[in-house]
């Protein structure tokens, strides 16, 4: 079993005080098994970095982008992530908050259509 790390709890609850509306308008549909009867939560630490909602089985990881996602570098800055948590296991499912704000539901076909196939993101 990993040791507490407090730091941490405390970094993962600070950003999950502070989430933005498009988080807030997801994560009313994935908590409590919601979402095809899998297990989400919010601000999970993997290895060095604090993902927006992890399904620990079968490893999914959603990442909502909002503004600070639109540069060049910060492009590919996640592109690095990405990269680094699907070679500990991870698919990374990206959307912008424009997707979540203008078209939830077809958002979530397409997650579930994600998990069902098992390949990486696009």
């Amino acid at each position: 079993m990993r040791r507490a790390q407090p730091w941490r709890t405390n970094r993962a609850r600070a950003l999950r005080a502070n989430a933005t509306s498009a988080e807030e308008s997801l994560w009313e549909e994935l908590r409590n098994r919601r979402f095809a009867g899998l297990k989400f939560v919010r601000q999970a630490s993997v290895d060095r970095f604090f993902v927006d909602f992890l399904c620990r089985e079968p490893l999914i990881i959603i990442e909502v982008d909002g503004g600070t996602h639109s540069t060049d570098a910060e492009r590919a800055a996640d592109k690095a992530r990405d990269e680094l948590l699907s070679a500990k296991g991870y698919r990374v499912f990206r959307v912008n908050n424009d997707e979540v704000y203008e078209n939830l539901e077809g958002l979530l076909e397409s997650l579930l259509e994600f998990v069902a196939s098992g390949r990486p993101s696009p």
